[in-house]
């Protein structure tokens, strides 16, 4: 089809289209505005075919289709939200999936079967997952007379591997009966004649493509981790696509931490290039620089205490605590770079993880007129763009970059790394006024700025200094070692001025709470913030990042309070008792707070809260101003100064036991238990885990699907998980044999 604006002008005889060029084109005018709705109504006609396949229809079209084919959404995984929101699209995606739909007949058709459950979870919840019978674990007397040596028998304590796997998802060793039933909502069962365990990891394994690994000189030269921030992080397995819908998943095959004794067994399955990890040593033992040291050379070792001495010519690993060993006498000369992969729950803070990029628009300035100087005229600039990375042939280095934009002085600029490294420099911003600049990483890289002590007089951090109308962005870094400084620039009198019109934006970078982590993930330098703000009259807006401590230093005279926004994210003030957000030597920070899907620990000390959603506030909040703004869906502790609260937890509880106990002893005695169970209970408080700020299973319900539309609270609301496990629960019931009980069994 042509896509030319005049394709019905050309459609008319050519006297016509000669008398339109005589009256200066009306009719070719004219029908540029109706090609335009034709086009219009030709695209709509095109995308009503396309809705009748499940595979190119509208999100909209998609329940329509699964009502054609009796498919019924679970009715405890809610009900659908409004399509024009994008919270509400992405939820109705995850009440009909569009892969269970367009399968819902060929399970049909293989209803009963055992691998059938895994590909339920994978199309219905997108867990990877793995199903065990459990009634082949079972020990059973056998006849002497009549042995069957394939069953299983009671446990062998020379097979070191199979007792690492006891009560996994893997366990190959014999149990007694346990008859509680395995989908029991009470106390759960396993080991019975009717149960079927479905095993899913809900942790997504992320990679990190060749980054230089941090060498942990504290215990030696040969000690390294694979982590940059020095931490004990488990690697995961990068799993292998399961191609025979029959087969039952292996180790292999899901994303979970390696074991020692499963990578001894099978170095192929997880060591090389495009797989799990692997390790590059320049100059070390005549190894080609350019390939991985070869998976012979890797010996799989416990380093829990640096004990283990590899031989030379081999490196030492230990996945469980991400660490490997080189031999203390033949250490490598340029160092050593890692690929790895990690564990986390979602796409949060600087990963590698596919994300969106905003480019800045074209920008329309007004200036004299080259021709006369007594006129003015509209021109466009466009944003320049510098790539910084060790394959560029000039911009190496963040500083360079920085070097090349102040002598260009571009009105809008885009700084983008190209690659994981680690870029261990001092950084410095001055934004003139009117000017942007978007310091970012490219879409699939995670580069680190590590700020380290260049100064002994000045502290060190990464500074911007802004004017007026000015932005600056911050796009898929992990900073540590210093804080983020911003700053407004001063004036001819020396003086700092809070400057306005101007934003300061985060958006998928982690500023490491506590500046950085040990080998336990404690915080280093846990009193210290990852943000400052020194009078800045400009908005600050984070987005699905991992943040540690806010301060904002701002006069609460001379200007109005400055608006934060935080969205989807997770602040970390590294202690209960420490301010998230706040402000030295004042009672509250001068900023207008609106903050949603996000996880706080630490106390929130601001001026008001506009607006407080889907939220956990772990600690106290206080707000000077309780008249403004509203608080709603979110956990918030008892005793905190807040704005008006709605569909709050504990609230509700509490005021469901006032209304219901009359007697005052036994009322305080409840709401006090019933505060203590819904405090939200967490995998791992400390950044650096796996399961960090993740609900625990113990987790209240009410705090699990406390949100507006049943999703949990916090920041991984947007997963959708109870929404997920309810769907995958009923389908499980349509599909599972019959006399048997399925259960879900949460293995991360």
């Amino acid at each position: 089809m042509s896509t030319s604006p005049d394709r019905l002008y050309e459609l008319l005889p050519a006297v016509y289209r000669l008398r339109d060029v005589e009256q200066g084109y009306p009719l070719k005018a004219l029908l540029r505005v109706i090609t335009e709705q034709v086009d219009v109504v030709e695209a709509d006609i095109a995308q009503l075919y396309e809705n009748w396949f499940i595979e190119t229809a509208e999100d909209w079209a998609v329940p329509y289709i699964a009502d054609l084919i009796g498919y019924k959404p679970a009715a405890d995984a809610g009900s659908e939200s409004d399509d024009s929101t994008r919270e509400g699209r992405d939820l109705n995606r995850i009440l009909i999936p569009r892969r269970d739909v367009a399968n819902t007949i060929r399970y049909r058709r293989r209803r009963g079967t055992l691998a059938l459950l895994e590909l339920l979870s994978g199309d219905i919840a997108g867990w990877p997952a793995r199903a065990v019978e459990f009634f082949k674990l079972l020990v059973r007397n056998q006849n002497i007379d009549y042995l069957h040596l394939d069953r299983l028998g009671t446990v062998d304590l020379h097979r070191v591997e199979r007792l690492d796997l006891i009560d996994g998802p893997f366990d190959r060793t014999a149990h007694t009966v346990d008859v509680r039933r395995i989908d029991s909502c009470d106390t759960k069962g396993r080991c019975n004649i009717p149960s079927v365990g479905l095993f899913v990891w809900r942790l997504k394994e992320y990679s990190i493509t060749h980054s230089p690994a941090n060498c942990a000189e504290d215990n030696g030269p040969e000690c390294h981790t694979f982590s940059v921030l020095g931490q004990d992080a488990p690697l995961f397995a990068n799993p292998k696509a399961e191609i025979d819908p029959s087969h039952i998943a292996t180790e292999a095959n899901v994303p979970a931490p390696i074991r020692r004794l499963a990578f001894w067994r099978h170095k192929e399955w997880f060591y090389g290039p495009n797989k799990s990890f692997a390790i590059w040593a320049d100059g070390w033992n005549g190894i080609d620089p350019n390939q991985p040291v070869p998976v012979k050379m890797i010996v799989p070792a416990d380093l829990s205490n640096w004990g283990y001495v590899p031989t030379v010519g081999h490196i030492a690993v230990d996945p469980i605590l991400g660490r490997f060993s080189f031999p203390p006498s033949q250490l490598p000369k340029k160092g050593a770079r890692v690929t790895y992969h990690y564990g986390f729950s979602a796409d949060m803070g600087g990963g590698e993880y596919d994300r969106k990029i905003f480019d800045p628009s074209p920008r329309q300035i007004q200036g004299p007129d080259p021709t006369d100087q007594t006129k003015t005229i509209w021109t466009t600039v466009s944003p320049v763009f510098y790539k910084v990375g060790p394959d560029q042939p000039v911009l190496r280095k963040i500083g360079d970059a920085l070097n090349r934009w102040k002598q260009d002085n571009p009105l809008d600029a885009v700084i983008e790394v190209t690659d994981s490294g680690v870029y261990t420099e001092p950084v410095s911003i001055t934004l003139n006024t009117g000017q942007t600049l978007q310091l970012r990483a490219a879409n699939g890289v995670r580069p680190v700025i590590r700020l380290i002590d260049w100064q002994t007089d000045l502290p060190d951090a990464l500074s911007v200094t802004m004017s007026a109308s000015t932005r600056f962005t911050m796009d898929g870094f992990l900073v540590t070692g210093r804080p983020l400084h911003v700053t407004a620039q001063e004036d001819a009198t020396g003086s700092r001025p809070s400057i306005c019109g101007s934003e300061v934006v985060i958006r998928h970078c982690t500023l490491v709470p506590g500046w950085g982590i040990d080998c336990n993930c404690n915080p280093k330098r846990p009193a210290e913030p990852s943000l400052e703000l020194f009078n800045i009259r400009a908005s600050l807006r984070i987005e699905h990042s991992i943040i540690g401590s806010i301060q904002i230093h701002e006069s609460e005279i001379a200007v109005d309070p400055i608006p934060t926004r935080i969205t989807d994210s997770i602040l970390d003030a590294t202690d209960g008792q420490r301010e998230a957000i706040g402000a030295p030597g004042f009672a509250v920070a001068h900023t207008l707070l609106t903050i949603k899907r996000t996880t706080v620990f630490g106390i929130i000390d601001v001026r008001a809260i506009e607006l407080a959603e889907n939220c956990i506030f772990n600690n106290c909040v206080n707000v000077a101003r309780r008249q403004l703004g509203c608080m709603r869906f979110c956990y918030v502790p008892i005793g905190c100064r807040t704005p008006r609260r709605y569909a709050c937890q504990p609230d509700l509880v509490v005021q469901a036991l006032t209304n219901e106990i009359t007697d005052p002893t036994e009322r305080a005695a409840l709401i006090a238990g019933e505060q203590l169970r819904l405090q939200p209970q967490f995998t791992s408080v400390r950044y650096g885990k796996p399961g960090y700020a993740q609900l625990a299973m113990t987790c209240a319900k009410e705090i699990k699907r406390g949100a507006d539309d049943e999703s949990e609270m916090g920041a991984f609301h947007d997963l959708f998980q109870p929404q997920r496990e309810a769907n995958l629960r009923a389908r499980l019931e349509d599909f599972t044999p019959a006399g048997t009980d399925v259960g879900i069994i949460f293995v991360t």
